[in-house]
């Protein structure tokens, strides 16, 4: 382990069911070449990096006992929780943030909680948001996101766009952006975990009170404030809507840090 104070914690969003990739099964279940699945390939990327802590898995939740046996099989040492998702990729990032914030909260309430390292509530928390279905992140991208936070409060990964975006309104280009200064989105994202909290706090302000969805506190809707007015598609989507005074750094992605949305590309 590195003797920086940062204590990463990596959650791999898996929580989806990948319907654009067809079939019964979901994406984050499918072999690779190698015959391991995709999540395995994402789970094991960040287990064996000596800048991550824990890994935290959030699951389609009925596909839970999937994961499970998957832990059992590869003897994860890492991961020590894998947690149901929601219906969209912001609930399961919520959930997760729900959870290691109780953590955390209740570690430092308790001074006897035997749970996490003692030397957890001395650390700096971050968390790196990992879309399970890029199974392909490298070693370098994951020390390179966790040397920027040693700097930064909000990092994320993108690389240069090589093509040219158009933005459209009614059917029609409505813009055409300078394309040297377009980048393509990747993961990990990674935050500190207060700012992240926060952030969706803002957003959905009874984040840490309510069950996602109870009639209690009252509120089911979607993230408000995206990026032009519209729903935040992603966790930086989120900080930068609701926390604009946070600068979020940007790392070089990498090619082979691809995405899988359709069978094609397994």
């Amino acid at each position: 382990m590195s003797d920086s104070k940062l204590y990463n914690i990596a959650v791999i969003l898996a929580g989806g069911i990948g319907a654009r990739v067809g079939g019964n099964t979901p994406k984050q279940l499918l072999p690779l070449e190698d015959g391991h699945s995709v999540l395995e390939h994402a789970v094991n990327a960040f287990e064996q990096s000596p800048h991550i802590h824990e890994v935290c898995i959030v699951m389609h939740p009925d596909y839970i006992i999937h994961a499970e046996q998957m832990l059992l099989a590869n003897a994860w040492q890492k991961v020590r929780h894998i947690i149901p998702g929601g219906k969209e990729r912001w609930e399961s990032s919520v959930n997760a943030i729900r959870q290691i914030r109780g953590e955390r909260l209740e570690a430092i309430g308790n001074e006897n909680n035997c749970q996490l390292p003692t030397s957890n509530s001395a650390n700096i928390v971050n968390l790196l948001l990992h879309d399970a279905a890029r199974p392909f992140v490298s070693q370098e991208i994951i020390a390179n996101v966790c040397q920027a936070l040693e700097e930064h409060e909000a990092v994320v990964v993108a690389i240069p766009s090589t093509d040219t975006v158009y933005e459209m309104v009614d059917g029609n280009v409505a813009r055409i952006p300078n394309r040297s200064t377009i980048m393509r989105a990747q993961t990990p994202q990674a935050f500190r975990l207060p700012l992240i909290a926060e952030a969706y706090t803002k957003a959905f302000p009874h984040l840490f009170t309510t069950q996602l969805g109870g009639k209690e506190g009252g509120s089911s809707s979607p993230l408000s404030g995206g990026v032009g007015g519209g729903f935040p598609t992603d966790d930086c989507g989120v900080v930068f809507s609701h926390m604009p005074d946070v600068p979020i750094h940007i790392v070089l992605g990498e090619e082979q840090n691809r995405k899988i949305t359709f069978k094609e590309d397994i």
